[in-house]
C-alpha cells in the first residue's frame, strides 16, 4: 500500500491483502488532510472512516468509469445501458461545478425514463434455462441485474458526494485530482518494470528494491552513501547450517520449479520462447 502527496512517496505499508487493518497502519503515521484521492476499495473506506472520519473522499472517475463498463460491456445491447455508458463516460470531461451538477440532472432524467426497467423480475421458468449466477432456490432475479448494478453505483456515488469533491469551490486552492493516474503511472506502474527488469530476485531482495525505489522518490531522500553505519563495512559473518547429506545423482522423482521472476514467470531458454 502506498501513499503519495503531489509528486512524493510519503510511506508505503506491506501487507497480504487490502484490508482495512493495513490500510489504517498506513493512515495513522499521517495527520488528516482535507481531501484524499482513491480507487474506492473497501478495506481503504473503511479505514478512512476511523482513521480520517473528517477528510473528505474524492473517488477515481477513470476506476468509476472502469467498474460501470464492467458491468455494462463496451457496447451495451440495452438503449438504456447505452446512454448510461455515455454518462459514465462523461464523468471525466466536467470541468466546474455547474457541469457536475448538470450531470447529476441527467443521471436522475435517465432513471425517470428507465427506472421502471430496473424493477423487471423473471421468475423461474418463464425464459428457458436460469443464469448460472441464479441459486437453485431461487425462484426470481432481476431481469437487467447488470444495467441495475451499473445504475445503483453512480446514484450511491453522488449521494454520498465522493463524485465531484475535486470541483468543490472550498477546493479550488488544492487542485484537486479526479484520478488515482499519478499514482498508478507514476509509481504503480514503476515498481512493476523494475520486478520485470531485474527478474530472479528472491522474495525479500524484491521487497528491498521496491523500498528503495519508493525511499528515493520520497520528498528528501538522503544520499545513499549517507546511509551506510559502521556495521555495515564489516558485517557478520555467517555461519554455514549443516543439512542432509546431499546424494549423488538424479533425483528419482522431483518436481518442477520456476525462478522467482517478480510478476512474470520466464519460460524457455534464458526467458525466451520459441
Amino acid at each position: 500500500l502506498i501513499a503519495t502527496a503531489g509528486e512524493h512517496v510519503i510511506g508505503w505499508q506491506w501487507c497480504d491483502t487490502e484490508k482495512s487493518a493495513a490500510w489504517a497502519a498506513l493512515l495513522e503515521r499521517f495527520p488528516a488532510p482535507r481531501v484524499v484521492v482513491c480507487d474506492g476499495g473497501a478495506g481503504l473506506a473503511s479505514a478512512l472512516r476511523k482513521v480520517w472520519p473528517e477528510t473528505r473522499v474524492q473517488r477515481c472517475l477513470v476506476h468509476v468509469h472502469r467498474n460501470v463498463r464492467t458491468h455494462l460491456t463496451h457496447r451495451p445491447r440495452l438503449e438504456a445501458g447505452r446512454a448510461l455508458l455515455r454518462l459514465s463516460k462523461a464523468l471525466m470531461r466536467l470541468k466546474t461545478a455547474e457541469e457536475a451538477a448538470a450531470w447529476a440532472t441527467a443521471l436522475n432524467d435517465w432513471h425517470t425514463r428507465w427506472g421502471p426497467m430496473l424493477k423487471q423480475r423473471t421468475h423461474r421458468g418463464e425464459a428457458g434455462a436460469a443464469p448460472s449466477w441464479v441459486k437453485p432456490s431461487q425462484q426470481w432475479w432481476y431481469t437487467h441485474k447488470r444495467l441495475r448494478a451499473a445504475y445503483y453505483l453512480l446514484e450511491r456515488l453522488v449521494k454520498a458526494g465522493t463524485l465531484f469533491t475535486h470541483l468543490a469551490p472550498e477546493h479550488e486552492d488544492l487542485r484537486i485530482a479526479s484520478t488515482t493516474n499519478r499514482i498508478e503511472g507514476g509509481v504503480n506502474a514503476q515498481l512493476r518494470l523494475l520486478l520485470k527488469h531485474h527478474r530472479g530476485m528472491s522474495q525479500n531482495h524484491m521487497k528491498r528494491a521496491v523500498e528503495w525505489w519508493l525511499y528515493t522518490h520520497s520528498e528528501n531522500p538522503a544520499p545513499a552513501h549517507k546511509l551506510i553505519r559502521p556495521e555495515h563495512r564489516e558485517p557478520p559473518k555467517r555461519t554455514p547450517t549443516t543439512t542432509e547429506e546431499e546424494r549423488i545423482g538424479p533425483a528419482l522423482y522431483d518436481t518442477a520449479t520456476t525462478a522467482e521472476e517478480g510478476l512474470w514467470a520466464r519460460t524457455g531458454r534464458a526467458g525466451r520462447s520459441r
